[in-house]
């Protein structure tokens, strides 16, 4: 059984409170086990990780090295404080070990190249990307329908707030319209986030963003033919298989240059938010 460890900047937050019994439950039950867990700091108010570790029938570890050294696989987590991870990330892309980074990969471009850049000088396997991307009516659709025909315009709905959760919508605009973005303009309101997505050969993306819109995705393509994705219900169990055959194989499934490019809109469009109505360019590395 090979071993897999949770790094986090505090442990009690929902995807370490979920994925252990996700991967208990995937088809690589039998392969791969959560056996250590280790937090950088306590926060008040969530669950220490000594009753986190107890309940969740994982060993904690006494440091982060110890994570590093006795796990076959590591999980970096902090979902909500994506600027703790390339600290976190630091020793684990060391190891050559394969290294999960948990979602948004980093609050900036010029980060996220150097977690990759960390990876690529220690051979060590690296991926980071939204669950969101193995929807399997969202991939089908993209294979079947889309697949081999030019994509102009995508438009994608979501809830959450945009530090967090643009990664899930902007993850499926970049998998249909792909790299190359340009420009973006936020030209939403106080009650919703609107972010034009502009490339120079004339593609354009449309981010909606409000806590009453579910996500979904609306793609045009081809000669006038589109599709609409609005059932997504199963990409989590999706996700912890990917992320596990990741682990067997060393093989990511998202693509670095479109992690990257997410990580360029989501830090353009944080700056968008200071000068609305107005285009700008995109950050580039």
């Amino acid at each position: 059984m090979k071993k897999i460890g949770f790094i986090d900047y505090y442990i009690d937050e929902w995807h370490a409170n979920n994925y252990p019994a996700m991967i208990r439950e995937s088809s690589f039950k039998d392969r791969f086990e959560v056996a250590l867990a280790w937090e950088e700091q306590a926060v008040a108010g969530k669950k220490p990780i000594a009753d986190w570790c107890r309940e969740q029938r994982v060993r904690q570890a006494p440091d982060l090295a110890t994570v590093v050294r006795e796990c076959d696989a590591i999980v970096v987590l902090s979902p909500d404080n994506a600027e703790r991870h390339e600290a976190l990330a630091d020793l684990p892309l060391r190891s050559g070990k394969p290294v999960y980074i948990d979602k948004p990969i980093a609050p900036s471009l010029a980060a996220a190249q150097r977690l990759f850049a960390k990876a690529r000088e220690h051979q060590t396997p690296m991926m980071s990307c939204s669950a969101l991307r193995f929807g399997s009516t969202f991939e089908q659709a993209l294979a079947d329908k889309v697949a081999g025909k030019p994509v102009r315009f995508a438009s994608t709905g979501g809830p959450g707030l945009f530090e967090t959760y643009a990664i899930h919508q902007l993850e499926m605009l970049v998998m249909a319209l792909g790299t190359g973005a340009s420009r973006v303009m936020q030209c939403g309101n106080r009650d919703a986030h609107v972010m034009v997505v502009d490339y120079p050969d004339g593609r354009r993306g449309l981010f909606n963003q409000n806590p009453a819109q579910p996500f979904e995705i609306s793609i045009q393509f081809g000669a006038g033919e589109g599709v609409s994705v609005t059932k997504m219900d199963d990409f989590f169990p999706r996700f912890i298989a990917a992320m596990l055959t990741f682990f067997d194989t060393g093989r990511p499934s998202a693509p670095e240059a479109e992690t990257l490019e997410i990580a360029a809109l989501i830090e353009t469009g944080r700056k968008a938010f200071e000068s609305p109505d107005r285009w700008v360019p995109v950050v580039k590395g």
